[in-house]
């Protein structure tokens, strides 16, 4: 089994970490997203969409990062996505809600711009963006943490799931625009929670360096 990512790649880090914490045997084929590795005929013959992460299980193959970590916590039995229907729907729910709500608000209105991220759009528009992302991205904080981490170790209770796979990467986008989460004591409790587990440190290096490089440049 192999997975083509990219560890600066945001969703190829929840995979990561998911294949680190079990331990599996899956081997890692890096596609340099900052040498344009993604843009690889080689490696668009192989994934047409010309992205990752990207698994590879023999003739199987599988994009979208919540769609290869089910398939991996099938594979490997893992309680991270639970046999239950009931519980392995609001893993499905709460996956769904970061890759949406969340993802598109936060992400992409506040977080990415500070990268130049949507391409194309002139410094006035990505200052607009950021703005608006600014305004609104509080009311899904709020609900992340006021009801989905309220009482609760994890986002879908007290095991960790998928969704907190994703959802942490997706929230340390924040580091990119210096966010402050002090004022969602229960999301900074989660985050400190899975920054602990081992498999963090070596997932999240490459991410935690250059978000180390940005800062000096935003404060400047």
């Amino acid at each position: 089994m192999k997975l083509y990512c990219d560890p600066i790649s945001t969703t190829s880090r929840p995979v990561l970490m998911f294949i680190a914490d079990h331990g599996l045997d899956v081997e890692v084929v890096k596609v340099d997203l900052m040498a344009g590795g993604h843009r690889d005929p080689e490696y668009l013959a192989l994934n047409p969409n010309g992205i990752v992460p990207f698994l590879v299980d023999g003739d199987f193959r599988l994009g979208e990062s919540a769609a290869i970590l089910k398939y991996l916590a099938l594979r490997s039995g893992s309680a991270a996505y639970p046999a239950d229907l009931p519980a392995q729907l609001k893993a499905d729910e709460a996956l769904s809600w970061f890759a949406t709500q969340f993802h598109e608000y936060f992400c992409v209105m506040v977080c990415y711009p500070n990268m130049g991220v949507p391409h194309g759009m002139s410094p006035a528009q990505l200052g607009d963006l950021m703005a608006y992302g600014h305004e609104h991205a509080p009311r899904w904080l709020k609900v992340l943490d006021e009801h989905m981490l309220a009482g609760r170790a994890y986002v879908c209770g007290d095991q960790i799931s998928l969704a907190d796979y994703l959802g942490l990467s997706f929230v340390l986008l924040g580091g990119l625009a210096n966010y402050d989460f002090s004022s969602y004591p229960n999301i900074t409790a989660w985050i400190a929670r899975m920054q602990a587990r081992p498999s963090y440190a070596p997932t999240y290096a490459a991410f935690d360096t250059m978000v180390a490089f940005m800062r000096p440049q935003e404060a400047a």
